[in-house]
Order: C-alpha cells, then sequence, then structure tokens
C-alpha cells in the first residue's frame, strides 16, 4: 500500500504484525464516529440506559462502528453481553433494509442513509455514536514509511491540499458543500443531503486541521483494547507522522 484513506487502526495493525515498512499516518479526516443510532420509536428524551432490553444492529462486530458503539454502551453502565442483543449478523449495506423490515429495534447509520430512514418514516434519529463517544480518529490518510520518507514533496503537496479542503467545510454552509458534492450522490436530493452534513457539522465531525492529536489516538486504541481486538497499544510518536500537517497550517 503506498497512499490510501482508511481507519488509523489498519496502520496499528499492520505495526503489530512486525513489519519494517509499516504504516505512518500524516494526516487526519474526520474525528468522530459518523453513525447515528435511529429508533423504531420516536424518544425525545433519549439516553442509552433506554437501550436495555433492546435488539440492536452495530454492523460489523470487530469493525470500528461496533467498536465504537460498544465502548459508548460501557461508559453508560450497559453491560454488552447480558444487557442488550447486538445483531452482528446482518452485513452494512444490508442494515438499513434489515432495520425498515422489522428486524431489531434499533440500528445504527451512517448519513444520508439515517435522514433517509427518518424521512421515509421507518425510524427515528435518537442519538449520535461519535458525539457521545468523544474524539477518535476516524479517518485518515497513511502511507508505507518508506515512501513517505522517498516522497516528501508529494506527500506534503497532498496534505496541503487535504488542509485547505478542511478550511473550506469549516468556512461554507451545509447547503454550499451539498451542492458541491451532490454529483457523487445521484440518489439523494439536495436538501436531504444538505440536512445530511448539517448533522455531521453539528457533531464536529471534520478535522480543521490534518493533525492527529494524541489523546485522541490513545482512545481509539483503548476503544479497540476494550472490544478485545487489540492486545498492545502502539506508539503515537512512531505510528503518526504530524510533519507535513504542521507545515501545511503554517
Amino acid at each position: 500500500m503506498i497512499l490510501d484513506l482508511l481507519g488509523p487502526e489498519s496502520a496499528i495493525y499492520v505495526y503489530n504484525e512486525g513489519k519494517e515498512d509499516y504504516m505512518e499516518v500524516f494526516a487526519q479526516m474526520t474525528k468522530r464516529d459518523g453513525s447515528f443510532l435511529v429508533s423504531r420509536n420516536k424518544n425525545n428524551d433519549f439516553k442509552w440506559t433506554d437501550l436495555k432490553g433492546s435488539t440492536i444492529i452495530p454492523g460489523r462486530k470487530g469493525g470500528v462502528p461496533y467498536m465504537t458503539f460498544e465502548y459508548v454502551l460501557k461508559q453508560n453502565g450497559i453491560d454488552t453481553k447480558k444487557d442488550l442483543i447486538l445483531d452482528d449478523s446482518i452485513k452494512f449495506d444490508l442494515m438499513a433494509g434489515a432495520f425498515a423490515g422489522g428486524n431489531a429495534d434499533y440500528v445504527t447509520l451512517f448519513e444520508p442513509t439515517a435522514s433517509m430512514t427518518e424521512a421515509q418514516g421507518k425510524g427515528y434519529i435518537v442519538a449520535s455514536v461519535g458525539e457521545a463517544s468523544g474524539e477518535i480518529p476516524y479517518t485518515a490518510y497513511f502511507a508505507n514509511k518508506n515512501y513517505i520518507e522517498s516522497n516528501p514533496d508529494i506527500i506534503q503537496g497532498f496534505t496541503n491540499a487535504i488542509y485547505k479542503g478542511e478550511v473550506w467545510v469549516k468556512e461554507h454552509s451545509a447547503r454550499e458543500i451539498a451542492e458541491l458534492i451532490q454529483d457523487f450522490f445521484p440518489d439523494t436530493d439536495l436538501d436531504m443531503l444538505e440536512k445530511s452534513i448539517q448533522s455531521y457539522k453539528d457533531i464536529d465531525a471534520w478535522n480543521e486541521t490534518p493533525v492527529l492529536e494524541e489523546e485522541a489516538f490513545d482512545r481509539l486504541q483503548t476503544v479497540m483494547q476494550e472490544a478485545g481486538e487489540l492486545t498492545e497499544k502502539a506508539p503515537y510518536e512512531v505510528i503518526v507522522n504530524n510533519e507535513f500537517a504542521k507545515k501545511a497550517i503554517k
């Protein structure tokens, strides 16, 4: 892998495998889980403890959305093995359909699917998983260590562009962003796209700079450890290379 946009957990796994040419994260994009909890019933005073005794479709076990959701549940005193049922048997792209078809009491969905489900009268958005979990580096750009060392100008130019995009998103409205990206969502009307983007603005999902902070990186690894997917934390100062992000800001 030379350069890619994925969750930083991928870089952690590769490093812990002991590979010499491991991956370094050089630019962070989003800082929160982007999924929203959708309930079958309307609840204007939702509390996480309301989930006790329910069945929830949270995605694939071992994936970051699932792990983050588990983390939020545990932070709210919920025993994920005794207090509720997490149905991880349904594939990601089938989750909304399964929920609409009558499966489970709750489902976690990303935008614009969450808002579309609500607009269709098939559920109600009651909470943001990312808002409840706190900052977690959710998506970031990274590349092999050797590639970064051999191509610093390419990495710097790419990071500069990422920072410009982050500044633009911060300074423009959800409507303006929706108009710009509408071609990428041909099945979603402009108003729905605007609503979805505003939802992400409201929970502060996007980074304002490409810098990946140590506290957020440590929380990600804590989430992974509590889920049983990580036995040993990887060193922040080795996995994360903020050199290019800091230069971009200057």
